[in-house]
């Protein structure tokens, strides 16, 4: 899986549009970058609209899928959990998406989209339920009728869950220890999802079953 392109409108820090393409200079030449700059500029931002367009979530916010926690205040009196991504909808506007453009774990190019609106498009309307969608590119063909099957799809196509994903593709702050602390066997797994090493696993395990059956 790689990333090409990251894309958004109206997410925390970052108003209006927003696009990091890697595939555009000086970035296309770059073996290396650091994505820097004051508090509140929209780093962090960066890394929530990749994680919203490809698993409707972010590190920053509990893994619970926007069930529980305190009761924030909303508009017409509403109220939205402060595990609920639509928290991310930037104040004072009525819609806001992340997209990410990838090449999949089959070698084709994708555009995973995540995205909000409040009723009436407008700032003051209701917060209504998120829309994923995946489109394989350049085609812009659908993969998936609705939000969980385009879930399933993008997921299938990147290769790893959320949890996966922000263990070791993507560490959040202060959660390098928690790779680190995995359990042996699932930080065994992962690698080998991350290295495509599994044929060699593989290898071992017949090369060990046929010396027992050379030993019988």
């Amino acid at each position: 899986m790689k990333i090409l392109r990251i894309a958004g409108r109206n997410l925390a820090s970052l108003a209006g549009d927003f696009c990091v393409d890697f595939e555009a200079e000086p970035l296309a030449s770059s073996g290396l970058f650091a994505i820097s700059g004051p508090t509140g500029a929209g780093k962090s931002t960066l890394l929530d609209a990749l994680c919203l367009a490809l698993y409707g979530n972010t590190p920053r916010l509990p893994r619970s899928g926007g069930r529980g926690g305190s009761a924030l205040p909303d508009a017409g009196g509403d109220t939205v959990s402060t595990f609920d991504p639509r928290n991310l909808l930037r104040r004072g506007t009525a819609e806001g998406y992340a997209e990410v453009d990838f090449v999949g774990n089959d070698g084709l190019r994708y555009r995973a989209r995540w995205s909000v609106r409040r009723s009436r498009n407008k700032a003051s309307g209701l917060l209504q339920p998120p829309a994923m969608t995946l489109h394989r590119l350049p085609e812009l063909v659908a993969l998936g009728a609705t939000k969980t099957e385009a879930a399933a799809e993008i997921a299938q196509r990147v290769g790893l869950s959320f949890e996966q994903f922000t263990r070791s593709v993507l560490l959040a702050q202060n959660e390098f220890s928690a790779f680190l602390k995995t359990d042996e066997n699932e930080r065994g797994e992962l690698l080998e999802t991350l290295t495509g090493s599994a044929v060699y696993s593989e290898i071992s395990k017949r090369a060990y079953e046929r010396y027992k059956l050379e030993q019988e």
